[in-house]
């Protein structure tokens, strides 16, 4: 029987989980997608972590706990997002352990409001790395302007980062960048370079959502025709910039060294749209040395009726970037689009957080101190 998250693969794709929870932990059920469903790694986010908090009576015991010892909303978050994240990084070290630091990653993100400010998002890296204490950590930083240098400087310090919220070709580009910098000044320091790694994790179903809308509004035959091809042709043109950059002199200095290449990760691969293919945002991003990660309804879609049709990227570029450029030519402003939704998808990371510390203050009221406040230590 066809096996399509095996085909995938053995197309070099690497298959993560774009979850987290306690309970998908304490139930095994990572254990077992991990084992039968060939995830090597997981992905988290704000809203991710809210809607786990918010909709879980899992949680309740520590946060009681917490609450007893006067801990603070914004610190009794973070403590439970990092016993989530240093717990899903032990199941996933047999993984990392088996792929030479590759795969077998679990990421967390820097405090959504911090996306602008580079020194305190360097800061709260340092804190979740040594909070979380574990080799197979990613720490997740937004490829804002202000989050280039933070990327740089984390990686020359021996963080392993996920990059996240990247949407321009334009930004990906000046990422690479600071990937090259800080794994170059990683060098210099005499860092062990093959256990530091990184993936830049490039949206694609919400490059769809707001290029279709414009496309609807314009509303002649030749806009709609486009609709739905702009998300997977910029993924594509990101692809083809990585092919460029990573055969050239720089890289392969790093590359004697050990280094591992960043590879690109397409985050958002849920379909918005109910009337597309909801495999697309996979079967149509194949290509060896890249990594997909899944919500569960999309991994179970393509475990039930994904089509691996062997490399769909490489031989599409020419193609990718006629897209762009009719996409352009009808009137729609990339640079517009790309700046819109790095903005709302800040927004929306930083509007979960604040809903999630909303819930465990209100929490934490019903669970009064039971002694004078005192600094809480990792769990």
């Amino acid at each position: 029987m066809a096996n399509p998250l095996e085909d995938l693969t053995a197309a070099g794709v690497s298959i993560w989980l774009d979850d987290l929870s306690r309970q998908l932990l304490t139930t095994g059920a990572l254990h077992r997608l991990v084992k039968d469903r060939h995830v090597v790694g997981i992905t988290s986010n704000p809203t991710i972590f809210a809607n786990a908090i918010g909709g879980s009576d899992d949680y309740t015991d520590q946060i009681r706990e917490l609450g007893q010892r006067g801990t603070v909303p914004a610190e009794v978050l973070r403590l439970l997002t990092v016993a989530d994240v240093r717990s899903a990084c032990d199941v996933l070290r047999p993984v990392y352990d088996a792929t030479d630091s590759i795969d077998g990653r679990v990421s967390i993100e820097v405090d959504p409001r911090l996306a602008h400010d580079a020194d305190q998002a360097i800061a709260e890296a340092r804190q979740l790395w040594r909070l979380v204490d574990r080799p197979n950590l990613f720490v997740k930083i937004p490829a804002t302007q202000a989050g280039l240098p933070a990327i740089a400087q984390c990686l020359a310090e021996g963080i392993s980062i996920n990059v996240t919220l990247i949407f321009s070709l334009q930004r990906y580009a000046a990422l690479i960048e600071a990937f090259l910098d800080g794994m170059e000044r990683a060098l210099t320091a005499g860092r062990n370079l093959s256990t530091l790694t990184s993936v830049a994790s490039f949206f694609v179903s919400r490059v769809d959502t707001e290029i279709d809308k414009r496309l609807d509004q314009i509303g002649t035959p030749q806009a709609r025709a486009l609709k739905g091809k702009a998300a997977i042709a910029n993924a594509r043109l990101a692809y083809e910039h990585y092919e460029r950059v990573f055969a050239g002199d720089r890289w392969g200095a790093l590359l004697a060294a050990g280094a591992h290449p960043q590879r690109p990760l397409w985050a958002s691969t849920g379909v918005k749209d109910p009337s597309y293919d909801d495999t697309r945002y996979v079967v149509d991003l194949v290509t060896r040395g890249v990594v997909n990660t899944m919500p569960q309804a999309t991994l179970a879609a393509v475990a039930d009726h994904g089509t691996i049709r062997g490399d769909t990227i490489r031989p599409s570029y020419t193609d990718a970037h006629q897209v762009l450029h009719d996409i352009a030519a009808i009137g729609v402003d990339y640079d517009d689009v790309v700046d819109l939704l790095e903005d709302e998808g800040i927004q929306k990371f930083e509007a979960s957080w604040a809903a999630v510390t909303a819930q465990l203050s209100d929490r934490l009221r019903a669970t009064p101190p039971t002694s004078h406040r005192s600094q809480p230590a990792a769990f």
